[in-house]
């Protein structure tokens, strides 16, 4: 089964949130990584861009598909992943370390709770 660090948290959309000090940082599992192939190209927010609950922030270009990455909360950007507008491919090698995409200012803290445990995601994708 993929890696799934633990203490993460997961969306439906194969987004996984780490909170940090009140913020929370946002990128795309290794399953969704795998599922689409070679990232050729990411395309992010801006700082400063507010993003709202389950709508896209942004996408990710495959060889294969252009994905819409859909956000897990709602918020503020504040801190975005410059390194792969140069290494597209740290989302294939590097999905929850090196891949990650944007920090966001959490608006509401309550969206949270609605994410899945690395368990209960696992459950998830190993249905599909």
């Amino acid at each position: 089964m993929s890696n799934l660090p633990k203490e993460l948290k997961y969306s439906e959309e194969h987004e996984w949130v780490k909170t940090e000090d009140g913020n929370v940082r946002i990128g795309i599992t290794d399953f969704a990584q795998s599922e689409l192939g070679d990232i050729v190209f990411v395309e992010l927010p801006e700082v400063g861009d507010s993003i709202e609950a389950d709508e896209p922030f942004g996408s990710v270009e495959s060889v294969k598909t252009v994905s819409e990455l859909y956000a897990p909360v709602s918020g503020k950007v504040v801190e975005v992943n410059e390194d792969l507008d140069d290494s597209p491919e740290f989302v294939n090698e590097s999905p929850y370390e090196k891949a990650w995409m944007i920090v966001v200012e959490p608006s509401n803290k309550s969206e949270l709770e609605n994410l899945m445990s690395a368990e209960q995601y696992e459950e998830m994708i190993s249905e599909d």
